[in-house]
């Protein structure tokens, strides 16, 4: 049995070896996962046992989870797909075209590399829904069966020496075929995560001259001072090479960030805008719609309205951004983050697809990479994140909810204040966004301030 909740805003999420990723955890999370998959996606045990991909990322944990998941797996009657060190997306994308009927990926995505997480997609290659993580985490949390699972049972799994070369032709076929990047000096900043051995390949084949960094993962460097989440590296590379652009990926290359020829990053609101406006000058912005979240710029809002497409907003969280897409068949939507959703080529978000869209965006325009940063002038914001030791609810915190009160007042009409705990890291997140950049920093440190006097919570990280 396991105490507490199970599944965090993007799976499973934890440190190795402590609470639900123990590996007794982990085996008995496999096992109650699959019979739940199975049972929800109408898939019977007759003959040969049903297949389930699993991918992970650089971690040194990675193994020994995948060890305990196969275990799991076997003692549920699922063989596994095994599809070694390869993106998240990449699992998405495989499940459904192996003829599996659900896909995990080992990863704490853009966390630090002593994290590890587990995610979960249905056989359509969609990330699993809340109702079916309640039903998993209802079965880990009850009493133990009476023919407890037999996790002793030989392990079944076969290892998939195709899925790279299938997953790589995917990206290959999504980028224009009239266009190529020939004469392209790029920055590639691989996060020394799970597209090391992709991205370069892939932008190099399109014709780029690829400089290539965050490509030695150790299974200890995965995220560390380089990739989406630290662009401090890529660039500066990015103006020591005279490049015309840059790419960062975070460790399991589910978003991306671009950096310009200046070296001024370009977010995924940004990047948001570019892909609306190519898709709506082709006629393939379905639902005339974009799906984001409430962490998206006003300046993008304003530009998107100025294009005359609506702007569908959400709970932040890609997984939000999906349900958004689907509900109103749109093609396109996501996080400033960087996670990007091209639902014309996959179902989830996708780094090195979000790469391939941008650079057409951009090849297609003639213009410096820079032009596509300009498209709308970004209202000013102030990210503060503090790192908690617990999370308890901000409306019982009489100091802090007074604090945030009066700053929305303060703001009200001019802009916004957005303040929640991170489902994946043990961060509150403090968000001021307004016309003055200076009384966005004084508003944020001073609800920081007043959170940490009240709670006793650790440094905070500038945002």
């Amino acid at each position: 049995m396991i105490g507490g909740p199970l599944f965090g805003t993007d799976g499973v999420r934890g440190i190795p070896g402590e609470g639900a990723l123990k590996p007794g955890a982990v085996r008995a999370l496999a096992y109650h996962a699959a019979r739940v998959l199975l049972e929800r996606q109408g898939v019977r045990i007759n003959g040969s046992a049903p297949l389930i991909a699993v991918g992970r990322d650089t971690r040194g944990s990675g193994p020994s989870l995948l060890r305990c998941l196969i275990s799991g797996f076997s003692a549920a009657g699922v063989r596994v797909a095994d599809l070694g060190v390869i993106p998240t997306p990449a699992v998405s994308y495989l499940a459904p075209r192996l003829g599996c009927f659900a896909g995990v990926a080992i990863s704490a995505s853009h966390n630090p590399a002593e994290y590890n997480g587990i995610k979960f997609f249905d056989g359509a290659g969609y990330k699993i829904g809340p109702d079916l993580e309640r039903e998993i985490e209802q079965r880990m949390t009850r009493p133990p069966e009476r023919r407890r699972p037999n996790f002793h049972l030989r392990p079944s799994s076969t290892f998939r020496q195709d899925a790279a070369a299938i997953y790589m032709d995917f990206l290959k076929s999504a980028f224009p075929a009239t266009r190529d990047l020939d004469g392209v000096r790029l920055v590639v900043d691989c996060a020394n995560g799970a597209a090391a051995a992709f991205a370069p390949k892939l932008f190099a084949g399109l014709g780029a001259e690829v400089f290539a960094i965050g490509v030695a993962p150790n299974g200890r460097n995965i995220n560390a001072g380089c990739g989406a989440t630290a662009t401090e590296a890529l660039r500066r590379e990015v103006k020591r090479r005279r490049a015309h652009a840059g790419l960062a990926l975070d460790g399991d290359a589910d978003r991306a960030l671009i950096c310009d020829e200046r070296g001024r990053l370009l977010d995924g609101d940004a990047l948001i805008a570019a892909a609306a406006a190519r898709l709506l000058r082709r006629g393939g912005l379905k639902g005339g719609k974009v799906a984001v979240t409430v962490m998206s710029n006003y300046g993008l809002l304003a530009y998107l309205r100025e294009l005359g497409v609506d702007a569908v907003t959400t709970s932040v969280g890609d997984r939000h951004v999906t349900e958004a897409i689907e509900k109103q068949g749109l093609s396109l939507g996501g996080e400033n983050s960087g996670h990007i959703v091209f639902r014309d080529f996959a179902p989830t978000g996708d780094g090195m697809l979000t790469g391939l869209q941008t650079f057409a965006a951009w090849r297609e325009s003639g213009k410096p990479m820079s032009a596509l940063g300009r498209l709308y002038t970004a209202t000013p914001q102030v990210l503060r994140a503090i790192r908690v030791k617990g999370k308890p609810p901000i409306a019982a915190m009489s100091r802090t909810s007074a604090a945030i009160a009066a700053a929305v007042k303060r703001l009200e009409g001019r802009g916004r204040v957005f303040v929640r705990y991170s489902g994946t890291e043990p961060v509150l997140r403090v968000l001021v966004e307004g016309p003055r950049a200076a009384e966005n920093r004084k508003i944020a440190d001073l609800i920081a301030q007043i959170y940490q006097s009240e709670t006793g919570a650790g440094k905070e990280k500038r945002g």
